[in-house]
């Protein structure tokens, strides 16, 4: 006897591993068991108390930490890794290559772009006066472009685009669009180099 619950319409590739206590294929309020399709690509690894909800349209090579939340209605690309207790809400964008690390929040309608790096505890966020009228409506998630890489402890104000190949320094509070291949650092963040100021980054 299995100790996780796999829902209705739920397709799994091949050499899937899934651990203990995990949910696959949950249905989100309003809608019936196995209603949504849920597609899981070849060679995943979904840790123990995970939760994936039903929905979900993720490629190849997907692995997440333990008791990681992936709401509904998602895109998730190729080897995408979602780290420990990490939370991807409903009608996201994830391209291939995205690594999430532990305890990232990012909210519905978001995009991450291939290859982008996102650091622990670090909080997108995409409502500019929560609990306001029409919040829901107004609703304007973080782009993270390719190769982008964002710090841990990093707050992303709502709809900001991180450019292409930057870098955003741990802690900082982002509060305006971050320029490609520029590092910003601070609260409110603000550019203080090249990316190709850095040796590690010459590439």
């Amino acid at each position: 006897m299995s100790n996780y619950k796999i829902y209705p319409n739920v397709e799994l590739g091949s050499n899937v591993t899934i651990e203990d206590y995990c949910v696959i294929g949950k249905p989100p309020k309003g809608r019936e068991d196995g209603e949504l399709k849920t597609i899981i690509g070849d060679n995943a690894v979904i840790r123990s108390n995970t939760i994936v909800y039903a929905g979900n349209k993720i490629g190849d090579n997907f692995q997440t930490g333990h008791q990681a939340m992936i709401r509904e209605n998602n895109m998730i690309g190729n080897d995408v890794s979602v780290g420990t207790s990490s939370c991807v809400e409903h009608h996201v964008i994830i391209e291939d290559e995205v690594r999430l690390h532990s305890q990232v929040f990012v909210p519905e309608h978001s995009k991450l772009k291939e290859g982008c790096w996102i650091g622990p505890n670090a909080v997108l966020t995409n409502a500019k006066y929560p609990q306001s009228e029409n919040v829901k409506e107004n609703l304007k998630g973080a782009i993270i472009e390719t190769n982008a890489k964002v710090g841990a402890n990093v707050t992303l104000l709502p709809g900001i685009v991180v450019g292409k190949n930057s870098l955003v320094g741990s802690g900082s509070v982002i509060v305006n669009n971050v320029p490609e291949g520029k590092v910003v650092v601070g609260n409110p963040g603000q550019v203080v180099k090249d990316i190709s100021d850095i040796d590690e980054y010459k590439l």
